[in-house]
């Protein structure tokens, strides 16, 4: 087991022996780290947590700590770390707040300096969220997005598939998948680079488009459009869009800013 003299590693945590553990680093009881995980210096790991194999954290990162939330009274809660995830300096990620809950994030994303991921959250797979992005409470961040710098999240906002988010953006409002947001929760377009790079068919992308403009430019009402993209539309990827609108809580993000909307 590759642990350096001055980590501080508990006797109760869980470190397979192929792990490594960095300088300074500091590892508590009721942690879980398996095969090939690269725990670098200076690197706090709270209790609670589990990290899976091939995941690499960068220095100065902290790991499941106390959620920052008046609710959290102490109970035991979670913080859940896939594999082969690239974790940056500084990042920070806290565990769940009602007890027995969990953040969670997936396999193969990338975070990146001082990013932040706030209780509760749940991250997919092959997510790349940028320096500084926050996250807070509750956000949900599904397969292949893409969060540009310095972009941040009201709790509870849903991000759906493939979509992305432009630099410096504030959004309140769910983001439907294959999407393009830049500005205050402002659809921009299609997220046509990420659809391509992402292997998706020409047919398909077409389809998005089409959707895109029912949805956005057509002037109808969203039941009227997503009543046509019904009807005309049928790739699997269509039907995902509409189940995550349909499913919206919080209401989705539109290609016009009301300032009244951004405090909701």
């Amino acid at each position: 087991m590759n642990i350096h003299k001055t980590a501080i590693v508990s006797t109760e945590a869980e470190i397979d022996p192929t792990a490594r553990i960095g300088p300074g680093s500091i590892i508590e009881g009721g942690v879980s780290i398996g095969p090939n995980v690269n725990i670098m210096s200076n690197v706090y790991v709270c209790k609670g947590t589990t990290i899976e194999t091939g995941t690499t954290i960068h220095m100065g990162a902290v790991i499941g700590n106390e959620p920052q939330d008046l609710v959290y009274k102490g109970d035991e809660t979670f913080t859940r770390i896939g594999k082969d995830n690239v974790i940056r300096e500084q990042v920070t990620i806290h565990r769940g707040t009602k007890k027995g809950s969990a953040t969670v994030i997936g396999d193969n994303n990338f975070l990146m300096v001082q990013s932040h991921i706030g209780h509760n959250c749940s991250i997919g797979n092959n997510v790349i969220i940028a320096n500084g992005a926050l996250l807070a409470g509750y956000v949900q961040v599904d397969d292949g997005a893409f969060i540009s710098g310095n972009v941040v999240f009201h709790q509870f906002c849903r991000i759906g598939t493939h979509a992305m988010i432009g630099g410096f953006t504030g959004v309140n409002k769910d983001v439907p998948p294959f999407m393009l947001v830049r500005g205050p929760s402002v659809i921009r377009g299609v997220n046509l680079v990420g659809l391509r790079r992402a292997g998706i068919k020409r047919e398909v992308i077409k389809e998005i488009k089409e959707a895109y403009r029912l949805l956005f430019i057509s002037g109808k009402s969203k039941e009227e459009a997503l009543s046509k993209i019904k009807e005309t539309l049928k790739s699997e990827e269509i039907k995902s869009l509409v189940e995550f609108i349909e499913g919206s809580k919080r209401g989705i993000c539109k290609i016009r800013f009301s300032g009244e909307e951004f405090f909701e």
